[in-house]
């Protein structure tokens, strides 16, 4: 079976799913300056954990999405993921962008990348997502003696734009207030439902998620109720663009979408069994056709995770 792009581009990542030397470390648990969850709360932990090398070689799989997205399945308190690598746990706990993402990959040793564990971990009560992010952040940094810190840096980035002013796409809509619009999985055994949609979107709200495209040798994606940043954010992955994108559409609210594109062949890592179709859309031009949204190439502000240090983990 040919193998997902999309997922190759960590679309699923944004589902709410798909590696030096010590220096100052944020506190195990809190959010470091300039963090998204730093008003979430103190520190928090799990009562009990265990983290162990994966020895399966199984596909990664965890009882609710790993993304920084809002779709979460309740769970009385207990997360399980098996066969992620550390990289993955980090960007659970840090709502790590796309962009991000590349950045933080090489900073980590080849190991944070290439091994892979299976986390238990159990809680009193029925904390939310972002409440387990925060008892993520305190078991990396007891068991992985991880600690990062934030910097804002100004690096080339893209501007997303209306193509239009005052219009978007056919395919970008303004959600409507009030529709049905469940963020909660119907089972922890069906994590991602990406083929489960309402018409042309998802049928939950809160993520992204890859789509069954039109034709053989395309990608597509989409979601509901989801905010012109998150979107901004995904396209660094969805267009394998190497830089972050910033939302400069001057837009509010939330929107639903559905974006299909043909991917570049540049894009393809060898060995993966895709041929991009010739004849479907390429990324930029169906951004502007059906989203009403194009790209400027800009210099601009972006926060970067920065890796003051990580080990293996210690026993259990």
């Amino acid at each position: 079976m040919a193998a997902s792009v999309g997922a190759m581009f960590a679309v699923a990542l944004l589902a709410g799913v798909a590696s030096g030397p010590l220096r100052a470390q944020s506190a195990a648990g809190q959010a470091p300056a300039g963090d998204p969850l730093k008003a979430a709360g103190d520190k928090l932990a799990f009562d009990v954990a265990s983290v162990k090398p994966n020895t399966s070689g199984g596909e990664s799989n965890s009882n609710f999405p790993l993304g920084p997205g809002d779709v979460y399945a309740p769970n009385g308190g207990y997360f399980s993921a098996t066969g992620f690598s550390l990289g993955s746990y980090i960007a659970f706990a840090y709502k790590v962008t796309p962009y991000q993402m590349q950045s933080l990959l090489s900073q980590l040793p080849g190991w944070a990348s290439t091994d892979r564990y299976d986390i238990q971990a159990r809680v009193k009560g029925n904390p939310s997502k972002d409440q387990m992010r925060l008892m993520m952040r305190s078991l990396l940094a007891d068991r992985f003696k991880l600690g990062v810190h934030t910097e804002t840096r100004q690096v080339p980035v893209y501007a997303v734009l209306l193509a239009k002013p005052g219009t978007t796409g056919p395919q970008l809509q303004p959600h409507l207030d009030g529709a049905p619009c469940s963020t909660t999985l119907p089972s922890a055994s069906d994590p991602a439902p990406q083929s489960n949609v309402a018409g042309k979107f998802p049928a939950l709200c809160g993520g992204i998620f890859n789509m069954p495209p039109s034709a053989p040798g395309r990608e597509r994606a989409g979601a509901r109720n989801v905010p012109m940043g998150m979107i901004a954010s995904a396209l660094t992955a969805m267009g394998n663009l190497g830089r972050p994108v910033l939302d400069q559409t001057g837009i509010g609210g939330t929107f639903d979408f559905s974006f299909e594109w043909t991917p570049d062949p540049d894009a393809v890592p060898p060995g993966v069994d895709f041929q991009p179709d010739p004849s479907g859309p390429s990324f930029q031009g169906a951004l502007k056709e059906q989203l009403g949204l194009k790209l400027e190439s800009q210099k601009g502000p972006t926060d970067v995770i920065v890796v003051d240090h990580v080990e293996r983990p210690s026993a259990n």
